[in-house]
């Protein structure tokens, strides 16, 4: 009985769980074929969105490829149109050049015609240039036969009278064109110009000294003269001037001709003795200290010839005239500063050409630089106006310009109205009442000196330096001296003073002759 009942209870669970394992089973099988429609559902709905993006990206893809096309084509047809123009252009040109070949070719041959005929011409003149000297020959050999002269002594004899001819017409030149410069209207419109000038330029400065003799600070004698002299000989070398101290050290004395260089100095030693804070740098490093000073103040130069360019209102020239331009701010004639007197001669010389109807900024040019040669006269040998004009032929300076340099003291020939205007208004500005200061002794020296030289030369009677200084008059015995002589002599008695002599503004030189005849009635 429990056996049975064993297996009925087994029975009934094996046909629960068979019932349960197949209704599981069939659950699942709903649940795959729900996940298969899903996913075929799914898939579908894939399938039509990417059919439906690609059908969008072919379309987007052929409008792009659309747009492209028309952009393409667009450029093609500007390409082409400027191709066209071009090719126009080319064709155009290419005519133009064939005209011009075509030209040159006709031109060549006429050239060669041309040549040709030149060359027979010349071969012609040849033959009878050489006819001319075979007939000139033979004539000479028979006029030296019925002469019985010597034809080279005959053509001396020629050479000589024409050239005391050509002299003495020059000479009698000279004298009218002197003459006529005294002429008294010639002599009005001149001082009416001078007066107008003078009168329209306003400007006032005061004399100028170097400075030579500078104090010196304890501390500041013990590092250049004391302990520390190679400080002193850095400085000496770096400023190019040379230092004589006092014997009391308080004071030393500047010795050289360079104004830049003294200037240079100057700056240092008295920096030195305001700011002692600056002698441990100078005598830490005195080169550098010094060369510091000194880079400074060629700053300073160039903004000077800058300055005076500018206020001009004339084109800048050269940097290196610039330069020599501002250099002259520091180099003084008689105590007068020469970057002032520059400026002020070229405004003087600038109204005169307004009156004379000239070229105002040409002369300005001429006069700003016709002392730059001061500015190098202490490294240079000669004349600073041959100096100057040298430089400015150099850099570049149109020949005027360059020849009213060179002129100004009569180192060279003037060429021009503007070389005679620069010399007189150089002398106008050096000689106005206040410009330049002398000493005595130096002015008596210059006097003695003027009549030295004017009784040099034979047939000199005497001399006399008069208007203080301004003309020298030599008189001369009219038996040993000419006309002729006198008017040479005077030119180079005004040479000799020029190159021997230092002196502002001009001397004229007058050669006097007279000749007095006495008879006695009784």
């Amino acid at each position: 009985m429990l056996l049975e009942l064993l297996l009925v209870a087994a029975l009934g669970a094996a046909i629960a769980a068979y019932v349960s394992y197949a209704y599981a089973r069939r659950h699942l099988a709903d649940e795959i074929d729900a996940s298969r429609a899903e996913a075929s559902a799914s898939l579908e709905e894939a399938r039509a969105r990417a059919t439906s993006l690609r059908t969008a990206a072919v379309a987007t893809a052929k409008e792009s490829i659309l747009e492209a096309r028309v952009a393409a084509e667009s450029e093609d047809a500007a390409h082409a149109a400027k191709l066209g123009k071009r090719d126009e252009r080319i064709r155009r040109r290419t005519i133009e050049v064939d005209e011009v070949a075509s030209e040159i070719e006709a031109r060549s041959s006429d050239l060669d015609e041309r040549f040709a005929a030149a060359k027979s011409k010349r071969d012609g003149a040849r033959n009878l240039q050489r006819r001319i000297r075979a007939q000139r020959g033979e004539r000479i050999s028979k006029l030296a036969t019925a002469s019985g002269a010597d034809p080279d002594e005959v053509a001396s004899a020629i050479a000589a009278s024409w050239l005391e001819e050509a002299r003495t017409s020059s000479a009698h030149a000279v004298r009218a064109i002197e003459q006529s410069a005294q002429d008294p209207s010639f002599i009005a419109e001149g001082n009416r110009l001078l007066e107008i000038a003078c009168g329209r330029y306003r400007n006032h400065f005061l004399t100028e000294r170097g400075i030579s003799t500078l104090p010196l600070a304890e501390s500041t004698s013990e590092l250049l003269g004391g302990g520390g002299a190679e400080v002193g000989e850095i400085f000496e070398t770096v400023a190019n001037v040379k230092f004589n101290y006092a014997e009391d050290g308080q004071s030393l004395r500047l010795e050289g001709l360079d104004g830049v260089g003294r200037e240079v100095a100057r700056r240092a030693i008295s920096r030195l003795n305001k700011k002692p804070e600056h002698l441990a740098k100078a005598k830490a490093d005195p080169s550098g200290w010094m060369t510091a000073i000194k880079t400074n103040l060629e700053r300073e130069i160039v903004g000077l010839g800058n300055k005076a360019f500018r206020v001009l209102e004339i084109p800048r020239a050269n940097p290196e005239i610039v330069d020599l331009v501002g250099r002259l701010n520091y180099r003084t004639s008689y105590t007068q500063n020469q970057w002032l007197h520059a400026v002020e001669a070229a405004f003087l010389a600038s109204m005169i050409a307004d009156e004379m109807g000239l070229d105002r900024k040409l002369i300005r040019r001429a006069t700003l630089m016709h002392d730059i040669g001061k500015a190098l006269t202490h490294k240079i040998e000669g004349s600073h106006a041959v100096i100057g004009a040298d430089i400015a032929r150099r850099l570049g300076e149109d020949e005027i310009v360059a020849n009213a340099i060179g002129s100004h003291h009569a180192d060279e020939p003037p060429n021009s109205v503007y070389a005679f205007l620069v010399a007189g208004c150089d002398a106008m500005s050096g000689a106005r009442p206040g410009a330049r200061r002398e000493h005595t002794e130096g002015y008596s020296g210059r006097l003695k000196d003027m009549e030295r030289i004017g009784c040099r030369w034979k047939g000199v009677d005497r001399a006399f330096a008069v208007h203080g200084g301004r003309e020298l008059r030599v008189y001369v015995e009219d038996e040993r001296v000419s006309d002729l002589q006198a008017v040479e002599m005077s030119r180079e008695i005004a040479e000799t003073i020029s190159d021997e002599m230092t002196f502002p503004g001009q001397i004229k030189v007058t050669v006097i002759r007279s000749s007095e005849s006495v008879s006695v009635a009784s």
